[in-house]
């Protein structure tokens, strides 16, 4: 079964579909990168306002919420849950898709419903459900708004995330959609969805290519250490560098005709929310959830910039 929407669905949503159920105490777990970027921090937020939310809802829901700040520490955080509270399901963010795999394809063979968010696994199949952006989608928005900036072509840059299976999908739908457009990608590194990391990585471009006409960043968090090199060397050869996921100051830039920043691409932190609130709601009554849940990308101008621009968002 699948499930496409083009935006969010709002909270207390889903809540209001269900009917609180007369069941015996349920115990759901959500793994989830801790805020070691903008992005990872609006996931946080959005986690936590969800729990406490649908713990009040649903009082005979226990939901606990483990952050890791690596690999390792997220397979220790959901191998606890399973030993020692004992979970009936499981929400998690992998923070690395190939070391997460075989931990919880070893916890969904328990028995345990697992809804996996954003980062798949390596391996299809483990989840019941996945909740994610439009990664695909991501890449061939970012693409084509590329090709559309430089329409006689042109030497780029781009920025990769963390290794994952959505970070090869992005990448994977920006690479179609530049296709004979005459943009030459010059180089292709990890920034790891890391601002200092693309700090580095962006410096390393500029000492090896004279002449950089654009940059995909394919982040927001990324773009602010791409912009910070691209300052610090004092090139201005680089016409605009395109991040992603709507970071609200970067929204502000595009709202206000930055040359720098002349678009963006959506990608919510909220997806985790839907996440936690689809599964509780499976949880706890005969809707059904199983399947893929994808919220998809949009491209952000200034004509429409507004609309996305969230002042009151810690991202």
């Amino acid at each position: 079964m699948g499930i496409t929407i083009r935006t969010a669905l709002a909270a207390g949503v889903l809540t209001a579909l269900a009917a609180p159920a007369m069941a015996q105490d349920i115990t759901v777990g959500v793994s989830i990168p801790a805020a070691t970027h903008g992005w990872a921090g609006g996931m946080n937020f959005h986690a936590q306002q969800a729990i406490e939310r649908l713990e009040e809802v649903y009082p005979q829901v226990d939901l606990v919420l483990a952050t890791a700040s690596d690999p390792a520490e997220q397979v220790s955080d959901i191998e606890d849950m399973v030993a020692t509270r004992g979970i009936d399901a499981l929400v998690v963010l992998p923070f690395e898709s190939e070391p997460l795999t075989g931990p919880v394809q070893a916890v969904a063979e328990s028995g345990v419903w697992i809804t996996v968010v954003d980062r798949g696994l390596s391996v299809d199949g483990i989840e019941d459900l996945y909740v994610a952006g439009d990664n695909a989608g991501f890449g061939r928005v970012s693409g084509e708004f590329m090709a559309s900036a430089l329409p006689e072509g042109g030497k780029i840059v781009a920025l990769r995330g963390i290794p994952t299976t959505i970070d090869n999908m992005r990448v994977e739908g920006f690479e179609a959609a530049i296709e004979g457009k005459n943009i030459e990608v010059l180089g292709m590194e990890h920034g790891n969805w890391n601002r200092d990391d693309s700090f580095t990585v962006m410096q390393d471009f500029l000492s090896r290519f004279p002449e950089i006409d654009a940059v995909w960043a394919s982040d927001d968090d990324m773009a602010v250490g791409v912009l910070a090199a691209i300052e610090a060397a004092g090139r201005d050869d680089v016409q605009f560098v395109l991040g992603g996921a709507g970071m609200k100051e970067m929204i502000a830039r595009t709202r206000d005709n930055d040359p720098m920043i002349p678009a963006n691409v959506t990608y919510p932190p909220a997806m985790i929310a839907t996440a936690i609130e689809l599964t509780v709601v499976g949880q706890v009554s005969s809707a059904p959830v199983a399947g893929t849940f994808t919220i998809g990308s949009e491209l952000v101008t200034p004509e429409n910039a507004a609309e996305y621009y969230f002042p009151d968002s810690p991202f």
